[in-house]
Parts: C-alpha cells; sequence; structure tokens
C-alpha cells in the first residue's frame, strides 16, 4: 500500500503510468456464486478449443476439460492476445501418483465463440433439457 502511494506521488505528477499489476484484467471477474475467479495466481491466458464433446484449455501443457458453468464469454480490457482471448483460472493438484489434476474455477472465451460451444437444440422436437433456448 505505501509502495503504490509513494509511487502515485512521485510519478503522478510527472504523467507516468502507474506499474500494473499482472492480475490486473481478472481482479472485476467473478464466478457463477459471486466469488472472486482470481487470487492473484491463479488466472492466465490460455489457448483453447471448442470439441463435439465442448471446450478445453491448455493448462500446464495438458488440454483440460471445462464445465460449461464455468465459461464466461466477454472480452478483457488489457488482453494481449496471445490467446485469442482465451483465459483460464483454477487450481492444479498434484495426485499420490505425480499426475495433476486440474480444478476451473472460471474459463474466459471471446464471444465470437459462444454460438460454437453450446449444444445444439435436440433435433426430435422435444424441448431443451437444460432450458437455454426459448
Amino acid at each position: 500500500m505505501w509502495i503504490r502511494l509513494i509511487f502515485s506521488a512521485i510519478f503522478f505528477p510527472l504523467g507516468f503510468p502507474l506499474p500494473a499489476e499482472a492480475h490486473d484484467i481478472y481482479s472485476h471477474l467473478r464466478d457463477s456464486w459471486g466469488n472472486s475467479c482470481c487470487n492473484d495466481e491463479d488466472c492466465r491466458p490460455a489457448p483453447y478449443r471448442v470439441t463435439p464433446m465442448g471446450v478445453q484449455m491448455l493448462v500446464d501443457g495438458e488440454w483440460v476439460e471445462v464445465p460449461g458453468y464455468t465459461i464466461q464469454y466477454r472480452a478483457l480490457s488489457g488482453d494481449a492476445g496471445r490467446t485469442g482471448g482465451g483465459h483460464w483460472c483454477g487450481r492444479s493438484y498434484q495426485k499420490v501418483d505425480n499426475s495433476v489434476f486440474h480444478v476451473t474455477q472460471c474459463a474466459v472465451l471471446p464471444p465470437s465463440t459462444a454460438a460454437l460451444s453450446r449444444s445444439p437444440r435436440p433435433s426430435d422436437g422435444s424441448p431443451d433439457p437444460l432450458g437455454t433456448e426459448p
């Protein structure tokens, strides 16, 4: 806190921007329960792909299945664009056998992918079981 105040006192009058914190682009993100998606270490840019089974994101060199309820379709201000708009927030855990599993808290995809990653309406005329279609 004091460091930021000192930087403000020095750099503001000179017109220089304050140093940005790495996770500033994630600080406003909330999951579907209203909890913060990020605790300053668990969000990162991540390449993504949409498969017939759903969305996957590349986390720690492994393609991770992303639950649909964790996905937010939005553009993040400050995104450098290295991953085409994909960002992953979650935690990685090491199992007893030294393998790693990932738990997704939030995933961000660009708005243009929303139609690609949502399940199509049943073609047999039955109602949408999730209630996502009018």
